[in-house]
């Protein structure tokens, strides 16, 4: 049974960081793509940034310059590392695995205050 585990959510001050993690039992990370999304209150959830099996990567407009995802392979797990936050990202974030994401975490509140 495949469980992803999203962490590192909080608080953050406007141009603060936080690092987001996705720990993974039952799947294999490093061979599967992995995707951030995030839905704010309101709003339909939107694409963050994903990270196919060969490392590449991609990222929504809206973010990109300010995060990045990774990958630790050892810790079967995937970072966000989000930088410069901005009260507009303040949403729930959720990590997706496999083919055409069919696994999802339960999600981590992020709140950006201005």
């Amino acid at each position: 049974q495949v469980q992803l585990v999203e962490s590192g959510g909080g608080l953050v001050q406007a141009g603060g960081s936080l690092r987001l993690s996705c720990a993974a039992s039952g799947i294999i990370l490093s061979r599967k793509p992995v995707a951030w999304y995030r839905q704010a209150p309101g709003n339909q959830r939107e694409f963050v940034a994903a990270i196919t099996s060969g490392g590449n990567t991609n990222y929504a407009d809206s973010v990109k310059g300010r995060f990045t995802i990774s990958r630790d392979n050892a810790k079967n797990t995937v970072y966000l590392q989000m930088n410069s936050l901005k009260p507009e990202d303040t949403a729930v974030y959720y990590c997706a695995a496999g083919w055409g994401y069919p696994s999802w975490g339960q999600g981590t509140q992020v709140t950006v205050s201005s």
